[in-house]
Formats: structure tokens, sequence, C-alpha cells
């Protein structure tokens, strides 16, 4: 089953899509990967999902990635005696660490961390910024606030701290119990939820043990800030827009996601756009153009993934949902203008035989009239150096393993093969003939591309270009054996 598009679509299951038949549905529609969210389910359900996808999986035949995204660090307040109170801006209010039921003038918040971190002047948002507090006076268990934005504030609701870098753990004892569990499960990809700092995400790969790959959301301004040293030791990145539009002036959104994109771009990592793309399809058949037009800013940054998560997890039209994903990317990608664009984008890298290798397998493959560039990869580096190049032609990803053609269906344009084992580069070279004409990418008058290394299955060793023809009568002897 062959993708007419380059950009990734990652599909969140929930309620409306924990079947057989509407997993299949949503993968035929255009999924690349399902999203898992630990926020919500229990464990045996998330089983049961895994092994639907990978039954699917194995049915049509064709690597499907899965991402579990841990729920992260919950800041709620505690409960009112009324269940709810009206505040009012100008009035004063208090955050404590009583347990005593909340009132007009205070409210349990039951996070001695937030305290110790607080300095007067910080904000505290509630409810997803509907309500704004501003600190006045602060100790180790209590915050004198005034209130700059009123409204209804009611038990449990949520709690975001923008100012400050919180001393929390990326990981909670459930995030903790959650990722060793999907682990086992067998999962592709860990997204780590409210990253403020690189040693989030150092910490979740000691406990990952290479299981998993790790992609880090940012969704918190100290994320912002330290983007770059958080990128360095993460193997993806979620531009997680929601919270960063609680947290940030929604303004501040679109520049900061067009940087976190070229960003994850330049390092050769996968990027996913996420959170409200297609949010009126939760309820209709058909999104906003505001919405169509969200989605397409992202295929035209270059993302090389779009999400879906309440869309496809608890509406009312999954599968509707995925398609659209799927006609405009197809629809963008046709677009003369993207191809500008992408082209205006690229960034050049030139510190690795790898890099020089694979930029000669674009600019050769646009030069002539070759099909496609099919590289051979263990781990899936060398695919994600030739998928940072966003050639025009297809990219074929040949490799032998499974797991990492599963994490390799996040990654932009990227079209997985599982092969045996190669020992010569001339048996690669017929292996990848075969898999360009066997799926649909060339026929024998065509030529592709093949990038490999040698000695084969080390991992960084991509040292060799061959141009091939597609009729394997017409392959050399003399091919390096």
């Amino acid at each position: 089953m062959r993708r007419h598009r380059n950009v990734k679509i990652v599909a969140t299951l929930g309620p409306a899509s924990s079947t057989y038949e509407m997993i299949r549905a949503l993968f035929e529609a255009g999924a690349d990967v399902f999203r898992l969210n630990m926020s919500h389910g229990a464990h045996e359900d998330i089983r049961k999902r895994h092994e639907i996808i990978r039954q699917v999986e194995k049915d049509l035949g064709r690597p499907i990635g899965i991402l579990a995204d841990l729920q992260g660090p919950k800041l709620r307040v505690g409960v009112f005696a009324n269940g709810q109170e009206e505040l009012s801006e100008g009035a004063a209010f208090r955050m404590d660490l009583s347990t005593t039921p909340g009132d007009a003038h205070r409210v349990n918040l039951p996070h001695p961390e937030i305290f110790a971190a607080l300095e007067p002047g910080a904000t505290l948002l509630v409810n997803d910024g509907k309500i704004r507090l501003r600190v006045n006076a602060c100790g180790k268990d209590f915050a004198e606030c005034t209130v700059e934005v009123g409204g209804t504030i009611s038990n449990r609701k949520g709690v975001n701290v923008p100012d400050v870098v919180l001393p929390l753990a990326a990981l909670s004892e459930k995030d903790r119990s959650d990722l060793e569990f999907v682990c086992e499960l067998g999962v592709d990809w860990l997204a780590l939820s409210f990253v403020q700092r690189p040693e989030d995400v150092i910490e979740a790969r000691s406990l990952a043990k290479g299981r998993a790959a790790i992609l880090s959301k940012i969704e918190k301004p100290a994320a912002v800030k330290a983007y770059d040293a958080i990128l360095q030791v993460s193997d993806g990145i979620m531009v997680a827009r929601g919270d960063l539009g609680v947290e940030l002036p929604v303004t501040s959104v679109p520049p900061i996601q067009k940087r976190l994109v070229r960003g994850a771009r330049a390092a050769a990592k996968p990027v996913i756009v996420a959170t409200q793309m297609l949010e009126s399809m939760i309820e209709a058949p058909v999104p906003t153009r505001a919405e169509v037009s969200d989605v397409a800013t992202a295929i035209y940054e270059g993302a090389d993934a779009i999400m879906l998560s309440a869309e496809s997890a608890a509406g009312k039209y999954p599968v509707e949902a995925v398609t659209t994903m799927n006609n405009v990317a197809m629809s963008v990608e046709k677009d003369p203008t993207y191809l500008s664009i992408i082209e205006a984008s690229r960034v050049v890298r030139r510190e690795s035989v790898a890099d020089g290798i694979v930029a000669a397998a674009r600019e050769i493959a646009e030069a002539t009239n070759i099909k496609a560039i099919c590289c051979f990869s263990q781990s899936g580096t060398t695919a994600s150096l030739v998928a940072r190049e966003r050639p025009h032609v297809a990219i074929l990803a040949l490799t032998p393993l499974m797991s990492t053609a599963r994490r390799l269906a996040l990654t932009w344009g990227t079209h997985c093969v599982i092969t045996p084992p190669q020992e010569r580069f001339k048996g690669a070279v017929l292996a990848a003939v075969g898999a360009a004409r066997s799926d649909g990418f060339a026929t024998e008058e065509d030529q592709i591309v093949v990038t490999a290394g040698v000695p084969f299955n080390v991992k960084g060793t991509t040292n060799i270009l061959r141009v091939a023809p597609c009729d394997e009568r017409l392959i050399s002897r003399v091919d390096p054996e």
C-alpha cells in the first residue's frame, strides 16, 4: 500500500476508534502512526488497541508505527465546598496547602513544588488559561494572588505556571508505570509531556533502555527556551500547540511552530505538528476553511507529520478526519509553490560522508530521470538523513528490522520495505530494484539511486551511492560484490 504524499498522519485512538474495523479503516484512509493516549484508558484498553494495530499491520503487510503519549505531571487545584465559585477581576484569592474545601477567597493547591518555585509577580493560569492570577506574595505553603482575569473556577481544574521552571520531574509515578507497560508491549515511540529541560528526556531514555524512541513534546515556555538542548537528546519532537497557546500569547505560537519545525528538520529528526488541527470535525463531517489552512501551513513548513487528537479518538467522523488530512496533504504537495518553499527552507549539512552521500543522491535524482532513492538502513539514520533533504522523488527505506521500519513510519516521505539482511552490495542493489518495481515506484525502463554502507549492518557507515537500472539484466557485472 503506497501513500501518494510525503507528510505522515498520526491518528489518536480512543472510544470512537477501538475496533479492528475502525482501526483498519483509519489506516486505509491514510493514518501512518497510531497514538495511544496514556491520559485516558486503562492498561487493558491500551493492550487491546496495541494488539489490533499489530493485527492490521500483519493483515495488510505494511509497517505501522505506534506512539504512546505519557500523561506527564498534572497540576490541579483541590475541591470547593460549593463545587465551584466565581472569581471577579481585581479580587484577592489565595492558594495554599490546606485541605479544607475552597470558597470564593481560597482553595487548596496540593503541589508544594509550585510554592517552592514561585516568586512575586509570577502568573498562575487556571482552567486552560481562562482564569489568570498574579502572585503578590508567596511562601513555602501559600500564594496570595490578585485576579487579573476572572471566571468560574471549579473542582480539580488544571493549573499552568508559565513564568518559572518547576522543580518537577517530567515523569510522574503513573508515567513510570505506563512507560514500562508500553515498552514491554512494544510501542515504537514514547512522547514525553511537559518537558522542561534536557535532563527530563535523558531520564526517560534511561528507563526506556532502547525499547522505544523518545519524542519530546514542546508545550512549555521553558522547553522553548531550552529547545536546542532538548532537541539534541531527543529522537523526535512534537509541537504541542495546546498548552503552548495557554502559557504563551497565542500570537507567538505560529512563529514558534516554524522555528521548532525548522530546527527538527535540520537535525534530521521527525517533527509532528499537533492540537486542534481539525477540531470542528469532532462534531461535523467537514472542516472549516481555517482548519484546512492550518493543516496546509504545517505541510508547507515541511513537518514530518500532522496529528489528529479528539477528532479520531472521540469524534463522530474519525475516518472522514483522516481522509480530509490525506486529501489536503496530496493537494498541497502537488502545488508548485510547495516545492519552492521546501527548497528555500532546506538546511545544507555537510559534516560527514553520510551527509555528502545523501545530498548527492538528492541532486542526482532531481537532475536526471530517477524514480526513487533507495537507502539501506539498519537503525533508520540513513533514511532520516535522506528525508532531511526533502527530495522530489520517493524514498524507499530498506531494512531487515521491523522495529526500524515502524519508527520510520513517522519520517517524512519514507516508504519502508522489510528485506533480508544483505552481505554484499550487488545483492543490495538487486533487492532495491525489486522493491522499487514491486511496490510501484519504478518499471523496468527506469533508474533508481541506491545508498548503503559497507560493511553492511553497521550503524553509521553510509558510504556508497549507485545509480542502478531497474532491469536486472542490465545491472553491470562490475558492480561491487
